[in-house]
């Protein structure tokens, strides 16, 4: 299978095609897809459906796609990294928020047909998504900003209508047993160092600060301290290979002494500097 590779961590664009001319492929990114105009048929993780003006998709990093065209149409790309979502849409954003955002990245049942069912979302999402268009093609003033609301509004809709899924409303509170919950919970606030306090973990799950450690160490074989290193490496690895900050912007934001500390972690766990790991990607 043909993987499609984008070091961008987001871009928004547009085409329109008679016929698809491009094979079955994956990517190494996140992709939203909305059908302008036009009708056919699509081709996902070897199911076929057909597509129609207002649709969209959402497309996993190692989902495999392709189109078979009908009438002629015109496609919307919203292409985005993991790393986009958490820096720009979540930062200030309630955690259940967060929890139902990952659960739309990271769970496949929600992939299949539109992802939008409600008439007046799929036209608020595709005019919406003209806008995103425009605003993130021209470049005006304060198109940043402008775009980054207008892609934080789409993906609201995304998961407002997602969660009208019975399955999607039980998924948070019947899918996880309390580890994977207590892991999901670590991964999600990673980064918040108030979260990761010891007491306030505990508080959360109603158990003692002493045994949750214990318990933690005991299901995963890692200690909470850890995890969160682990979590902070593999956020570093994004950063330095889909960013444009430097090591030291990185080691403050993901919350390390300075950049010394990150190149000693970093390099306990990855056998290489982040720097060289940056040359290698």
């Amino acid at each position: 299978m043909k993987r499609i590779v984008n070091f961008n961590s987001f871009n928004v664009f547009s085409i329109e095609k008679e016929n698809w001319d491009v094979e079955y492929h994956n990517h190494n990114f996140y992709e939203l897809i909305i059908i302008e105009s036009g009708k056919g048929f699509h081709h996902l993780n070897n199911i076929t459906f057909p597509y129609k003006k207002g649709d969209v998709f959402l497309l996993r990093p190692s989902d495999g796609h392709e189109f078979s065209i009908k009438n002629k149409t015109k496609f919307i790309y919203i292409k985005f990294t993991e790393q986009y979502i958490w820096e720009n849409l979540l930062l200030n954003k309630k955690n259940e928020l967060k929890k139902i955002v990952q659960l739309l990245m990271e769970d496949h049942s929600f992939v299949y047909e539109s992802a939008i069912k409600s008439k007046t979302d799929r036209e608020h999402l595709l005019q919406l998504a003209r806008i995103l268009l425009y605003e993130f093609s021209h470049k005006n003033t304060y198109n940043k900003e402008i775009t980054t609301d207008l892609f934080s509004s789409i993906m609201i809709i995304l998961i407002r209508n997602t969660m009208q899924n019975a399955t999607a409303k039980n998924w948070l509170t019947q899918n996880l047993n309390k580890i994977e919950k207590i892991m999901y919970y670590i991964n999600v606030n990673a980064l918040d160092a108030d979260k990761m306090k010891i007491e306030n973990l505990a508080e959360e799950f109603m158990l003692s600060p002493n045994y949750i450690s214990i318990y933690i160490k005991k299901q995963t074989g890692f200690s909470i301290q850890q995890h969160i290193i682990q979590y902070k490496i593999k956020t570093a690895e994004k950063l330095l290979l889909q960013s444009h900050y430097n090591i030291s912007e990185i080691a403050d934001k993901l919350g390390f002494n300075d950049a010394s500390h990150f190149n000693k972690i970093f390099k306990t766990y990855k056998q290489m500097s982040p720097s060289q790991f940056k040359k290698k990607g």
